[in-house]
C-alpha cells in the first residue's frame, strides 16, 4: 500500500447543530459532489450526517473533477461521508485511492453493493479502518444482504429504493416495498449492525414524507436518506422517540429503581430494554419528556 504523504488539514470542520453518532443517525443528506458551494451549509444543517455524492448525482464525464473537489474539501477541514461508485465501474478504484486517509472522511457509502467481497475490498483499499455503508439497490443485493451485513468493514446497510424498483419492476406501493425493507432489517440484526437506512422520498410533500418515514420506522429501519434540507426536521422527528415515549421510559426506569430493580414478571425485561433504548436515543437526539 502506498504511503499517504498528503498534508494535514489546516482548519477544523464546520460545526454541526448536534453531534449524533453515525450508528444511530436518522437523517442522511445527499449532496452532489459538484455542488461545492453547498458543502458547508449542509454540514451546518439539521442533518445528522452528510454524504457527498460522486456517484449517481454526477455525470460520468464530471466524476473525476467532482472526486477532486470533494477530496480537496475534506483535506481542507470538511467533514462528511462520501457515496462512491460501485466496484464494477472504472471509477471505483480512483475513488478509494483519492479518498484513502483523508482526515475529514467519516466513511463511504458503496453504491450498488451485491456481495460481501465488494464491501471488504473497499474497506481494505481504504486502509482497513474507514466504515463502509453498503447501499443495496438490486434483487441480488437484497438476496445477499445477510452475507453483506456480515462482511468485514460493513457499518450499516442502506436501501437504494429507486434502483431496486427499476431492477425488479416493483411499484413504490408500501406493501410491495415491505419485503426488501424487512429483509434489510433482518440482515442487519443477523450481522449485528445498527438498523438500516431507508431510501429517499422524492418530492416536496411533507405529509407523504412523514407517512413514508413512519412506515420505515414501523418496519425497523432507523435512518433515512434525503435530498433536501427541508425534509430534515420531518425525518428527525419521526425517527426519534416522542416526548411521550421519553416520559414513559423515565417513569418506568424510576419505578424499576425504586423497587430495587426487581423483575416482577415476564414483561419487565422487554420493557426495561425498550425504556433504556428510548432513554439513550432521547439523550442523543435532545428529546425531552412531556
Amino acid at each position: 500500500m502506498a504511503i499517504d504523504d498528503r498534508p494535514a488539514p489546516p482548519t477544523t470542520a464546520p460545526s454541526r447543530r448536534r453531534s449524533v453518532p453515525a450508528e444511530i443517525s436518522r437523517s442522511w443528506l445527499l449532496v452532489s459532489g459538484t455542488a461545492s458551494e453547498r458543502f458547508d451549509g449542509a454540514v451546518r444543517s439539521r442533518a445528522d450526517q452528510v454524504i457527498l455524492d460522486i456517484e449517481d448525482a454526477v455525470d460520468p464525464a464530471a466524476k473525476p473533477a467532482a472526486r477532486s473537489t470533494v477530496a480537496e474539501w475534506l483535506t481542507g477541514g470538511g467533514d462528511a461521508w462520501v457515496r462512491i461508485n460501485d466496484v464494477t465501474t472504472d471509477f471505483w478504484e480512483d475513488d478509494v485511492e483519492e479518498l484513502r486517509g483523508l482526515p475529514g472522511l467519516q466513511g463511504v457509502m458503496l453504491a450498488k453493493t451485491e456481495s460481501p467481497a465488494q464491501v471488504t475490498d473497499t474497506w481494505h483499499r481504504l486502509g482497513g479502518h474507514t466504515p463502509v455503508i453498503a447501499l443495496v439497490e438490486s434483487a441480488l443485493g437484497i438476496e445477499e444482504s445477510v452475507s453483506i451485513a456480515k462482511a468485514q468493514g460493513a457499518f450499516r446497510l442502506a436501501f437504494g429504493s429507486g434502483d431496486y424498483r427499476r431492477d425488479t419492476g416493483t411499484s413504490s406501493d408500501t406493501l410491495a416495498m415491505a419485503y426488501p425493507r424487512s429483509r434489510l432489517v433482518v440482515a442487519s440484526r443477523v450481522g449485528d449492525l445498527p438498523g438500516p437506512i431507508d431510501g429517499p422520498t422524492v418530492g416536496s410533500s411533507h405529509p407523504i414524507l412523514r407517512e413514508q418515514s413512519q412506515v420505515a420506522v414501523s418496519l425497523g429501519l432507523t435512518g433515512k436518506l434525503c435530498l433536501d434540507t427541508e425534509q430534515l426536521p420531518v425525518i428527525n422527528e419521526v425517527i426519534s422517540p416522542t416526548p411521550t415515549d421519553v416520559a414513559w421510559a423515565q417513569d418506568f426506569l424510576d419505578d424499576f429503581e425504586a423497587r430495587g430493580r426487581v423483575i416482577r414478571d415476564g414483561s419487565d425485561l422487554p420493557r426495561l430494554g425498550r425504556a433504556q433504548k428510548i432513554q439513550r436515543l432521547a439523550e442523543a437526539f435532545g428529546v425531552e419528556a412531556r
